[in-house]
Formats: structure tokens, sequence, C-alpha cells
């Protein structure tokens, strides 16, 4: 079938990227945004334009938040299908843990909790009989945010970049897998093809005709980042193994449950209530003793994450985890302490040499560290991949449009409108997100949800564009598709910063006067990537230009003549 083993890796390499290539170029790009995504929803939601928070005092601040807290409708009705009759009105359910969590970027804290229902479970294996309650709160004054206010980059962007917004049967999560399998494939078999691996890397001829020049940017972006491709792709597939292999949830269930009793033993963490009740002391001592705590393991830090379980109950427990800004393993130091005296239940010991990497390398994919320059390399490395699909996608189209024409050239058309959809149409899709968020009205019901809305329209859009624009590509000349939405994205970026101006009044004088880099960093992108997309609209203008002359000069578009074995 194949010539040489370099052949087959390269038909591997091809195919393999061509097919899930698209959902690495979602993966990538709202990965690379997810490393700021919570300076996205400072852009995104106004009213938390302040500064990053400490979590607040839980006797004063929050014992009152958790008081008014009550389980969220759509868990309501999620857990209702689950459960024999009916659940208990909200007002009644008790509350039997909590959480709040913050990082030393969030000026908002998140909080939620889970509330005992006296419901049966239909399926007798079902042991979790819990409604959940959360919701975002300014931790200056405890006031809850509106949950019609989404945060566009940890609620939207986030977790569209490893879930795609694919709730049934965990299907985002397990595309996003395969997408990321395949990766890894494309890295080996694309450095089994490039044997002068280095001389890529010096290598790029912008001048050159598009197919030449495409493959040189192809090449030079996949090994530049090609150690950050891998590393990304290994991490991500390692954070999500417990969905790919649920072993405790099946086979091993029984074995997941008792081991679950054994370490409440060990640890001395009740794994049940008592059924006794007990009162609860005070939270704020015992923070006060986790941090005197970490100050003679000379790690003095703030707190990022408490937990509360078996609340009211004689068994209940109170952790007390460190924030972890100045690492990279995601260890908290837990501290716990016994709900009813603050007595110290136990001090979490250093990890096991398994689970330390496993820490490590989690907490480099997850960057919840506090260093700004790796933060941007992230960037970089993530946008370079998006670079290096977006090349594949065009190198693909313009080596196969005269090998096609006439033939499967529909093929080569819809190859390309993917691409753009994959490309211009995301950038499309992100920017009218934000223009939308700018323009919808603040007490718009389910002003969230439209947002969501729009985002999805606009990029179907975009591919209904890009394949009506698409006949001259099966001529072999480029689709004007690509310049005229490089247009609109640019028109669309520079909306979002002047309506951010209109109805916030932060302009970018004013924020970068007050050093608020949330906000005026958003702002800043926005209008580099306008210019960018400008700049590679009059760019393709002259391209197609120059095609449409040699056609109608010489009867076909110029195309190069590469050899495959040294593409």
């Amino acid at each position: 079938m194949f010539a040489n083993f370099r052949q087959a890796m390269a038909w591997v390499h091809t195919w393999f990227g061509l097919v899930l290539g698209y959902v690495l170029m979602v993966a990538f790009f709202f990965g690379s945004l997810s490393v700021f995504d919570r300076e996205i929803d400072r852009w995104a939601v106004p009213e938390t334009r302040f500064a990053a928070q400490p979590m607040p005092s839980f006797d004063t601040v929050l014992k009152p938040v958790y008081d008014k807290l009550r389980a969220h409708p759509d868990d309501m009705a999620a857990t209702a299908l689950r459960v024999e009759g009916d659940i208990p009105h909200p007002d009644t359910l008790p509350l039997v843990s909590l959480y709040a969590y913050t990082t030393h970027r969030d000026p908002v804290l998140q909080i939620g909790g889970e509330f005992a229902i006296p419901n049966k479970p239909i399926d007798a294996s079902d042991d979790h009989q819990h409604v959940h309650g959360w919701a975002s709160i300014d931790p200056r004054s405890g006031a809850y945010l509106s949950e019609d206010k989404l945060q566009v980059g940890s609620d939207f962007f986030y977790p569209l970049h490893y879930g795609l917004h694919l709730h049934w049967k965990n299907l985002g999560y397990w595309i996003v897998g395969l997408a990321a399998l395949i990766m890894l494939v494309a890295l080996v078999t694309g450095v089994v093809m490039h044997r002068k691996l280095f001389k890529e890397l010096f290598t790029f001829r912008p001048h050159k005709r598009t197919q030449r020049s495409v493959l040189d940017l192809h090449n030079l972006t996949g090994v530049v980042a090609l150690p950050f491709h891998f590393f990304f792709a290994f991490t991500g597939l390692l954070i999500f193994a417990g969905i790919y292999f649920p072993l405790s949830q099946t086979a091993l269930e029984p074995l997941a449950k008792q081991h679950e009793v054994l370490q409440a033993e060990r640890t001395g963490l009740p794994h049940e209530p008592a059924g006794i009740a007990a009162p609860l002391a005070s939270v704020d001592a015992m923070v006060a003793e986790a941090k005197r705590r970490w100050a003679a393991r000379d790690m003095p830090g703030e707190v990022g994450y408490l937990y509360m379980d078996h609340l009211g109950d004689a068994n209940g427990y109170v952790s007390i985890f460190r924030a972890g800004s100045d690492q990279v393993a995601l260890v908290g130091q837990g501290v716990h302490f016994k709900a009813s005296n603050g007595g110290v239940l136990r001090e979490d010991p250093p990890l096991t040499p398994v689970f330390a990497v496993n820490e490590f390398l989690t907490g480099l994919h997850l960057q919840h560290f506090r260093h700004w320059l790796l933060r941007w390399l992230y960037v970089f490395g993530g946008l370079a991949g998006c670079v290096c699909i977006a090349t594949g996608f065009v190198f693909f189209v313009e080596k196969r449009k005269r090998q096609m024409a006439g033939q499967s050239a529909m093929l080569v058309r819809w190859v390309d409108a993917l691409a753009v959809t994959a490309v211009t149409g995301m950038l499309l899709a992100t920017a009218t997100m934000l223009v939308a968020n700018r323009l919808l009205p603040e007490d718009m019901v389910g002003r969230g949800v439209w947002q969501e809305r729009l985002f999805w329209y606009s990029w179907l859009a975009a591919l209904a564009h890009a394949a009506s624009r698409s006949a001259p590509v099966a001529r072999g000349l480029m689709s004007p598709a690509w310049r005229e939405q490089c247009w609109a994205y640019a028109a669309l970026a520079v909306a979002a910063v002047l309506l951010n101006w209109l109805t916030t009044g932060d302009h970018l004088g004013k924020t970068l006067a007050a050093s608020y880099w949330p906000v005026a960093g958003v702002d800043i992108c926005l209008l580099l990537s306008a210019a960018v997309a400008v700049r590679s609209a009059r760019l393709l203008r002259v391209r197609e230009g120059v095609r449409a002359q040699a056609l109608a000069t010489t009867g076909h578009a110029p195309l190069d003549a590469l050899e495959p074995a040294r593409g």
C-alpha cells in the first residue's frame, strides 16, 4: 500500500489530523484563552472589577451567606429523575456540607454545598442522595452575584476546551480525549516524516507561494512548540483518566467504597454522620491555627479552599487548604479540624512519589500558580498549536486543489469551508459573544443563555458563509471567505472594545492608568488581534488577485509542486 514507512506515517499524520484537527483547534484556542479565564470574567462582568480578595472571615461574612444558600433548580430537576417521590421544598432541606474556593486572581468567591433529601433512589446502587447549590459572591460584603451574569472565561471558554459543552454521557470529554490521543499520534508521525527536524526550526519563506509558505509555517510551529503540544495532550488525558477508565464507579465500585471507609478510619475524618447534633466552633480560630502550622513549616500562605462535612453533627469536620499560588503542584497542605471544638484531627503528610508526580503534572496543566511570564508562554504555545493545525488544513486544500478539480472538488470545498469555520469562524463566534455581552440588557432574563446561543448561532453562520463562498476553491483559487471573515472579526473585536467603554466607562486609558490589567489586557488583545486580522485580510486579497490573474492568463491557478518525501 505504501512504498516505505515514512509514507505510511505521512498518511496517518494527514488523515488523522484532518478528521480530528477541528476538535484540537477548539481545545488549543479556548485552552489558550482559559489561561486568563478569570481576567476575561472581569471584562464580562463589570461589577466584579475590583482587586482580588483573600478568603473572607467565615464567622462574620460567610456564615450568613450559607444561611441563604439553597439547592439549585437545575440540580433539583436532575436529582428528581433519580429518586422516588417529590423532593421537599428547597427551604426545608438541611445543608450537610459546604465549600468555598478562591485563587490569587479571583475578586469573587465561589461557594456551594450539598443538601440532604429524604427520598429513596430508584436505582439501589445510587448512594449519593443529595442536591447541590452553588453561587458566586462578593467576598467584601457577602452579596450574591446574579446568575444571569455569565462568567464568560471560567464558565464558558474554560469548559469548552475540554468538554465542548456536550454533557450527554460525557460525550464532549470522550471526543476531546480521542482528539488528544490523535494529537500524540500526529506528533510522533510528524517527527518521523521530517528527518531534517532542526532545519525546519529555522525555515520559513513567507514570500513563497501559498503551499510552500504554509507548509514552512506548519513545520515551524510544530517543531518550536513540540514539547508543549506533547505535554498538554498527555496531561489532559492524565487529568481525565478517571472518566476514560471509571473503574471506581464500575468494576471496582465495591472496593472503592470499602477504601473510602478504611481511609476515613486511617485519617480520622469520619465517613458517615454520627446522628448526634453538635454545634460549630469558631472557624476563624481554625483558620488562624492552620496558618500558624503552615508558617511553622516555612510555607506561610492564605486559605484557598475551605470544606466542611457532616454539618451540625458530632462527626462534623472542617478542612482548610492552603492556596498554592507559590508552587506548581496542586497540593493544598490541608489541616483538618473537629467541627464541634476546633481540635486538630489531622495534618496532611507529604505525598508519596507517585502522587507527587501526578499533582505536579496536573498543576503544570492547570497553571494555578502565580507566574505571569509563564502564563503568557502558555498562551503563545497554545496559539502556536492553533497555527500548526490551521496551516495543516490550508496545506491539505492547497495540495489537492488541482488534483481533485473536476473529480472530487466537493471534498476540497468542504475541507476548506470547515477550515475557515474552525479558524476565522471560531474567532467570529468568540468576538460575537463578547459584543453580545456588552449589548444585551443587564436585567434581561436568561442573559447568560442568550450569550451562549449567539456564540453557537454565529459559528453556524460562519460555516454557512464559508460553504457558500467556497466555489472558487474548485477552480484552484482561494476562498474569499477567509478574507471576509478576517474583516468581520476585526470589526467585531474593535466593536467589543468600544462597547466596553460605552457601557462601563472603563476605556483603555482609564484601565491602564489604574493598572487594572484584567480589563486592559482583554481590550489590548482584542485590538492587537483586530490589527492582525486586518493585515491578514489585505495579504489574502493580494494573493487572491495574483491567482485570479494567473487563471485568466494561463488557464489555471499557480500551485506548488512539492515532493512528499521532503514536505
